[in-house]
């Protein structure tokens, strides 16, 4: 019986709306901070963006290819 209720009018139901669709917008063009430099999970078969399924060679390894 002793409850209140709160009436929200439908233009600050739009605002908020509005602000949260700003949000994941703006989140989906600069990712959190907590997000950053974390890679997303390929997709079976895909490689990179630059095409490779293995991580490349870091300075002073060599990729050998051909004869032993």
């Amino acid at each position: 019986m002793g409850e209140i209720i709160e009436f929200v009018t439908k233009s600050e139901l739009e605002r908020l709306r509005l602000i949260r669709e700003a949000r994941a917008i703006y989140d989906s063009i600069f990712p959190p901070t907590e997000a950053v430099g974390e890679r997303p999970h390929d997709r079976a078969g895909e490689g990179d963006a630059t095409g490779q399924k293995e991580p490349a060679p870091s300075k002073g390894n060599v990729r050998m290819t051909g004869r032993p």
